[in-house]
């Protein structure tokens, strides 16, 4: 009878090894396609793989749920040797992740409980839901499935409430402006509202503004630069000719006419 359930024992391992390396494969193969194909990788591609690993994930179940697969919380493993020194034969099991089996490695790998922080977190959690009374609970639990509903209404008729409510904006939101394109269209067409000013610049000939006599504009000035002396310095007077025998001697004095800027040459006269 103990022999018989050796061998039940062992040929549920082999199985059971057998559907793991399977799993073990398949990541192996997906993490590659996500490493370094990536850019010719689709979605349909990826949902095949999720479904092949949801698949082989199906079986392992469907195998320790088995009438004939020994239950394996029943079974003890103890370690028997533990040492310091580098074991080949576990590093080629464990694809070199398990080069020792020391006393620093054997409480992770045959770890039956979490973590004693792990286990902290999940015994403060039961304590604050055991706080929680029954009706605050089902309140919680109303709001969360109503939050649900209505996120799952909003993904899955996105497209058309998206439309909606473009189309109630553009008929309820104008574009434009009713009073400005009418007095854009007033000033282009007819000049209305423009403003009558004078450009810049001096005034044609004969322009009702332009005259000698205007207030404030300066006339012509002649200017005497006096020469030496007895030269005559009155405004107007006769320039004397230039005396023979001095070649490149200036005159005694010259005239200069200035014009001063007139009043109605600036581009703010009236």
């Amino acid at each position: 009878m103990q022999q018989r359930e050796e061998k039940q024992l062992e040929a549920s391992l082999e199985s059971l090894i057998t559907q793991v390396a399977h799993v073990k494969n398949a990541l192996h193969s997906f993490i590659f396609k996500l490493e370094n194909e990536y850019e010719r990788l689709t979605w349909p591609s990826v949902l095949d793989n999720f479904a092949l690993l949801s698949g082989q994930l199906n079986t392992i179940n469907k195998l320790l749920k088995n009438e004939k697969t020994p239950s394996f919380r029943n079974q003890v493993i103890i370690p028997l040797v533990l040492s310091q020194d580098r074991d080949d034969d576990l590093a080629k099991l464990t694809e070199q992740r398990v080069p020792v089996f020391n006393h620093e490695i054997v409480p992770d790998y045959l770890r039956t409980k979490p973590d004693p922080e792990v286990e902290e977190q999940e015994k403060q959690l039961s304590v604050e839901a055991a706080r929680i009374g029954p009706e605050a609970a089902q309140k919680q639990i109303q709001t969360l499935n109503k939050l649900c509903s209505n996120l799952l209404e909003k993904l899955s008729n996105p497209r058309d409430d998206r439309d909606a409510e473009s189309l109630a904006m553009r008929q309820n939101k104008a574009s434009f402006n009713p009073a400005d394109t009418n007095a854009l269209v007033g000033a282009v067409a007819f000049g209305k509202g423009l403003s009558k000013c004078r450009p810049p610049g001096p005034l044609p000939p004969g322009h009702p503004g332009q005259g000698p006599m205007m207030s404030g504009g300066p006339t012509l000035q002649q200017v005497t630069i006096g020469g030496g002396v007895g030269q005559q310095g009155a405004l107007g007077g006769p320039v004397p000719p230039q005396q023979q025998g001095q070649p490149g001697k200036m005159p005694g004095s010259i005239k200069t006419n200035i014009k001063s800027a007139s009043g109605s040459m600036h581009p703010y006269s009236r």
